[in-house]
């Protein structure tokens, strides 16, 4: 009779460079270890930047043997850097064998800002921005997240201005970051984990399109800085420019931030307006803005828009942007207008498009999504 032989597959290493201190524990308790052994980690990892088990020398020997064989730590792969000559930084990082996203470094003064992707391509198909004309493709892992966080403070390390660092990280690259919380909330963990990145709550911020039920699920998980992409004071126009309004309308979504600033009495919601010439620029606008954040503990930034390859828009003129900043001051509020940071390398808010391979199906399954939580 002949026989079979069934091959046993091994599992495949687990990376844990996206693991936060709570799943460390949980993983190294299914090996006999002691939670200490989490906080080891973290350390040589996040803070001394050793991803090679055998250099970790406070670990036994032992326990090294089997982090190697069921383990690994490994961040995704710069595969192009450019430099602006405002000093911004753009880095192209190779997720895959097919996508590429973008994350960005903008130094000023002593602050140094670290704009991180959280999809590859986005779904969500803001009329104005670059990243939403390449597709959807997939979510991004916690590793692939902190992982850009990993490698910039390498490269960053390796420059000739060795004192840059990275004292900020908004999740404002590629992607809308509530629509992959799984993979954000442990990866934000690490950012604000004292044993990893340490930094603030103040200091990470999450920039969102406006998903109510997931905002509300970020409050309870992970209540970091938030970032609200406005754009309109109108339902009528925010559904053209930002199509997930109508799902959660105007309404909805100020209830939804009113909610989320409770968590955080003494901090304001950043509301992103970008300033689209003859569509949301006028006086008219201005003050609709101003009744429309009316209750709402509020800081507004006002974006030029940042032009892209077959955008129809163009940038409201600089005196319109004054004037319109101007009236939102008068009616109380804290409002700046951002200056424009690398667009000399597309690297500006808005432009960031990156190497997405869309998959129609993906992006069927990511509207459905939108869809089940509505």
């Amino acid at each position: 009779m002949e026989q079979t032989i069934l091959a046993t597959v091994a599992p495949a290493p687990v990376n844990l460079l996206g693991a936060d201190k709570a799943q460390l524990t949980t993983f190294f308790a299914g090996l006999d270890e002691k939670p200490f052994r989490a906080r080891q980690l973290l350390q040589w990892v996040h803070q001394r930047g050793v991803l090679d088990f055998e250099e970790m020398t406070d670990l036994g020997k032992s326990l090294r043997a089997r982090l190697s064989s069921s383990a690994v730590l490994r961040p995704p792969q710069v595969a192009e850097e450019q430099l602006s000559h405002d000093g911004t930084i753009k880095w192209s990082v190779r997720v895959d064998s097919g996508n590429c996203i973008e994350m960005v470094y903008i130094p000023e003064g002593a602050r140094g800002t670290l704009c991180v992707s959280s999809q590859v391509g986005c779904a969500l198909n803001c009329s104005f921005c670059a990243t939403a004309q390449q597709g959807f493709n997939r979510n991004l892992s916690a590793s692939e997240i902190i992982g850009q966080v990993w490698l910039a403070s390498q490269r960053l390390a390796a420059q000739p201005r060795s004192q840059r660092a990275i004292t900020n990280v908004v999740m404002m690259g590629m992607g809308e970051p509530l629509l992959n919380l799984d993979a954000v909330v442990p990866a934000m963990s690490l950012m604000i984990e004292d044993l990893a990145w340490g930094l603030s709550r103040r200091r990470v911020t999450l920039s969102t399109s406006g998903l109510v039920p997931q905002l509300d699920l970020l409050r309870e998980r992970c209540p970091v800085s938030l970032a609200v992409s406005l754009h309109a004071p109108y339902d009528e126009l925010r559904d053209e420019l930002v199509p997930i309004n109508k799902r959660y309308p105007l309404a909805e979504l100020l209830a939804a931030c009113k909610r989320y600033s409770a968590v955080q009495p003494k901090e304001h919601v950043t509301f992103e307006y970008v300033m689209l010439d003859g569509i949301n620029d006028s006086e008219a606008d201005a003050r609709a803005l101003a009744k429309l954040l009316r209750g709402v503990p509020s800081k507004i930034n006002l974006i030029p828009f940042n032009p892209f390859p077959e955008s129809d828009y163009r940038r409201s003129p600089a005196p319109r942007i004054t004037r319109f900043r101007d009236l939102l001051r008068q009616a109380g509020y804290i409002c700046i207008t951002r200056t424009p940071r690398g667009d000399d390398i597309a690297a500006a808010c808005g432009q960031l498009a990156g190497d997405v391979q869309p998959r129609s199906a993906r992006v069927a399954k990511q509207r459905g999504v939108l869809q089940a939580n509505a």
